[in-house]
C-alpha cells in the first residue's frame, strides 16, 4: 500500500481515503451485550450450525483476557453473568451470521434452555494461558458435535468443523486485508491521518453519525433510568438538583457512563463499537457528541470529529493490542474522543498531538479488571479526562517530551504507550486473573447479595 505523503493532492490519493473509510466501516460495527460473550457466543453458534441438533454438552477454551472481560459483565436477554451462560445461549439461540449481534433474537424460551445446561454442570469452561482473543468451542448435539475457533479478532472466525470433517478454515497463507490495513495505518503519522480526514468528502464518513445516533439513544436510557450501577444517572441527577454544576464536564462524564451502565448491565440495545469494544465504542462517540451539542456543531463537523476519534482510537489498540491489562477505554478511546474533541474546538494537528500526549500522560496506568457494571465509573473518568487534556492543549498546556513516557514525537509516544501495555503489563495481567479467580471464589461464600 502506498504512504499518503507530500501535497494535499497526493494525501487524498482515493487509496488512502480508501483506506481510512475501510478500517472505519471494519472497526466501527454494531455490538449487542459486552463483545467478549458475544464472541464466545458467535463460536457456539456457529459450531451448533456446523451439526444441527439440540445442544446437549458444551467444551469452551477461551483466553484470560476473554475470560476477564466476559465472566461478571450483563448478557442481552437474560438476567445472569457468566461465559458460561453466554456459551450456551450461543449454542441454544445464538445467530451464526449475525456477528456481534449474535444473541439478537434471545427470548425467554432459548434462555432457559442455556439455563439448564448450564445448571445441570452440561458447560465446561478452561481459561487457558495465553493473551488476546482466543476462543475455541466444541458443542455436542443429539446430531453430533460441532467445533468452531475464533482467534484474534472477535469476529475473525479461523475453522469451523462438524463431526471432525472441515467445513471452513481461514487461509493463512492468503494476505489478510485487515493486518495489511493496520500495518499501513501504523505508517502513517497523525497529522497525515488527520489531514485526510479533515478534507475526506463528507458522503464517505456521514456514516460515523450512526454511531451518535446508536450510543445517544443507549445513553439516554440511561440517564433517565437507574441502570446498572446507575453511575450516569446519579450524576445527571446531582446535576438536575443543583449539587453539581451543570457544565460541559459533568455532563460529558454523566452522559459517557450511563451508556456504560445500560451496557454493562446487560440491556438489549446495541451500541455502535470501536476497535473491537462496545465500550470503546461508547468512550470514542459520546463524550465527542456532548461536546458537539454544547457547541451546536454541525453534522459535517461532528462526523469528522467522531471519525479522528475512532481512527486514532484504532491506531493505538494496534500497537496496545485488542485486550491487555491496561484499560483501552482509557489509553486508547479515551485519546480518541480527546482527539475528536480538539478538533471540534478548531485545534491545529499539533493541538491535537498535544491532546494525545496529555492523555497518554495522565490516566495510562489505569488497568483492565474485566468487563462489569463498574465499568461506568472508569468511562466516566476517562471522559472527564479526555475534555481536559483537549481544552488543555487548545490553551498550549501540553506535558513536555521529558516527562515519563511522553515523547517528541506523538506517534513513538503511542509506541511508547503500546510497550507498557505489552510486554510491560504481562505480569499485571496475569495477578489480576488470580485475584478475580480469587475472589470469585470467596464472594461466593462471603458477598451474596453485594
Amino acid at each position: 500500500m502506498k504512504e499518503c505523503r507530500g501535497s494535499m493532492v497526493e494525501t487524498l490519493s482515493s487509496e488512502c481515503v480508501g483506506n481510512i473509510v475501510e478500517i472505519l466501516r471494519r472497526e466501527v460495527v454494531p455490538a449487542l451485550g459486552c463483545t467478549e460473550p458475544a464472541a464466545v457466543a458467535l463460536a457456539a453458534a456457529n459450531a451448533r450450525k456446523a451439526i444441527g441438533g439440540e445442544p446437549r454438552e458444551i467444551w469452551l477454551k477461551v483466553s484470560g483476557n476473554i475470560f476477564k472481560n466476559g465472566v461478571a459483565v450483563g448478557i442481552p436477554g437474560i438476567d445472569r453473568v457468566g461465559i458460561d451462560v453466554a456459551v450456551a445461549l450461543g449454542a441454544a439461540a445464538g445467530q451464526a451470521d449475525r456477528g456481534l449481534e449474535v444473541l439478537e433474537n434471545v427470548d425467554k424460551q432459548s434462555a432457559g434452555k442455556a439455563l439448564v445446561l448450564v445448571d445441570s454442570n452440561a458447560v465446561h469452561v478452561d481459561v487457558l494461558e495465553r493473551a488476546g482473543v482466543y476462543v475455541d468451542c466444541k458443542v455436542k448435539t443429539d446430531a453430533g458435535t460441532g467445533h468452531c475457533v475464533i482467534e484474534d479478532e472477535h469476529t475473525n472466525i479461523v475453522l469451523i468443523e462438524g463431526n471432525g470433517k472441515v467445513i471452513y478454515r481461514k487461509d493463512r497463507t492468503k494476505a489478510d486485508n485487515q493486518s495489511d490495513l493496520r500495518t499501513w495505518l501504523q505508517g502513517m503519522k497523525i497529522g497525515q491521518i488527520i489531514d485526510i480526514i479533515r478534507e475526506i468528502p463528507f458522503g464517505d464518513i456521514a456514516f460515523m453519525l450512526d454511531g451518535r445516533d446508536m450510543n445517544f439513544a443507549v445513553a439516554s436510557k440511561g440517564l433517565k433510568e437507574k441502570t446498572g450501577m446507575g453511575v450516569g444517572y446519579s450524576i445527571y441527577n446531582f446535576m438536575k438538583r443543583g449539587v453539581l454544576s451543570d457544565d460541559l464536564s459533568n455532563y460529558t462524564a454523566a452522559l459517557t457512563a450511563a451508556g456504560a451502565d445500560v451496557r454493562m448491565a446487560g440491556v438489549k440495545m446495541a451500541v455502535m463499537s470501536s476497535a473491537g469494544s462496545g465500550n470503546h465504542g461508547i468512550t470514542a462517540i459520546l463524550p465527542v457528541t456532548a461536546v458537539a451539542e454544547r457547541i451546536s456543531a454541525d453534522d459535517q463537523m461532528l462526523a469528522r470529529a467522531l471519525a479522528i476519534s475512532h481512527i486514532v482510537t484504532i491506531y493505538i489498540k494496534s500497537y496496545t493490542g485488542k485486550l491487555s491489562a491496561l484499560c483501552g477505554c482509557a489509553v486508547a478511546a479515551a485519546i480518541g474522543a480527546s482527539s475528536g474533541i480538539a478538533f471540534l474546538y478548531g485545534g491545529s494537528n499539533l493541538q491535537i498531538e498535544g491532546t494525545i500526549k496529555n492523555l497518554v500522560a495522565n490516566i495510562t496506568g489505569m488497568i483492565c479488571d474485566g468487563g462489569k457494571v463498574g465499568c461506568a465509573l472508569k468511562l466516566s473518568t476517562a471522559a472527564s479526562a479526555a475534555l481536559q487534556s483537549a481544552i488543555l492543549a487548545i490553551e498550549g498546556v501540553v506535558v513536555p517530551c521529558d516527562n515519563g513516557i511522553i515523547h517528541s514525537s506523538v506517534e513513538k509516544t503511542i509506541q511508547n504507550l503500546g510497550r507498557v501495555s505489552y510486554p510491560g503489563m504481562m505480569e499485571t495481567d496475569r495477578i489480576i486473573l488470580e485475584v478475580m479467580a480469587d475472589n470469585m471464589s470467596t464472594n461466593k461464600r462471603n458477598c451474596m447479595g453485594c
